[in-house]
């Protein structure tokens, strides 16, 4: 119920944020590709539910119960298991993060979320079921290595659905406010970047939560190469407006090529000097 009702509250309010200052123009709709990305939201919900009724919160209890991981073997003050826990679980996502775009059967399940056309709060929900299933697999493993507390995982947890809504957002804001929120918390127009039809514009700034792995880790990208109103979102395959449809969302790891991922350097430079040519 704590989940759910930051998850409602932040969606209403990226939604309203969109309607009164949009960061771009969009020119397809919401009616088009709502209904899609609301509807796989909801499979996915389902689905969890079914196959992993517990989810990560309460497989940390489990964890403390049987005395697994790391904070549950380490006698470690309670304040620092959960800034550590909440810590590590989110460079995990980041890796995980990265791994999906690096392998190609991994990003055959990724691609769904960045075929998107357009960007906005939205975008941050739709993710294939398969991945869903796949991204909560490690995540229990990394709660059965780690030992988290309980309550570092629901933080963990609500921050990063949140987190995803916000940084999904079609919004503008201020750009002095978003250099100095980009240093604490991915911010849309960071985020952006990483739907650019361009690969090494995708595989740049893959943080949902905190910002600081991608500077350390050396894939931060301050802004697109052709501006936040004028780059193109999405990737080269699934650009009609029929592959927007729920049913082709739910197809797309089984159909095409797995379009060019891991990618090298000289390909990706000879791609974007044809595209700008």
């Amino acid at each position: 119920m704590i989940r759910l009702g930051f998850f409602t509250g932040v969606l209403a309010l990226m939604a309203g944020w969109e309607l009164l200052a949009p960061r771009r123009p969009q020119a397809i709709g919401r009616d088009l590709r709502w209904p899609s990305n609301l509807g796989i939201v909801v499979l996915d919900t389902l689905l969890l539910r079914l196959v992993f009724p517990t989810a990560a919160v309460g497989f940390a209890l489990l964890a403390a119960e049987r005395g697994w991981g790391l904070f549950n073997a380490v006698a470690v003050p309670e304040w620092l298991a959960v800034v550590g826990s909440v810590l590590i679980l989110d460079l995990a996502i980041y890796l995980q993060h990265v791994l999906f775009h690096a392998v190609p059967a991994f990003w055959r399940l990724h691609r769904m979320h960045h075929a998107d056309l357009e960007f906005d709060v939205t975008t941050g929900l739709r993710f294939h079921p398969f991945e869903i299933l796949l991204s909560m697999g490690i995540k229990l493993a990394v709660v059965a290595l780690l030992g988290p507390p309980a309550v570092a995982v629901l933080i963990f947890e609500v921050l990063l659905n949140a987190t995803s809504l916000f940084n999904h957002g079609n919004v503008g804001m201020p750009a002095g406010l978003d250099r100095a929120l980009r240093w604490i918390v991915v911010t849309p127009d960071m985020h952006r970047v990483h739907h650019s039809i361009l690969p090494h514009e995708t595989n740049s700034n893959f943080g949902f939560n905190l910002p600081w792995w991608d500077r350390l880790l050396g894939t931060y990208r301050a802004q697109p190469s052709a501006g936040h109103e004028a780059m193109t979102l999405g990737i080269e395959q699934f650009r009609t407006p029929r592959d927007l449809w729920l049913d082709r969302l739910l197809t797309q790891p089984f159909r095409g090529p797995a379009s060019g991922y891991p990618i090298n350097r000289r390909e990706e430079n000879a791609d974007d000097l044809r595209r700008a040519s």
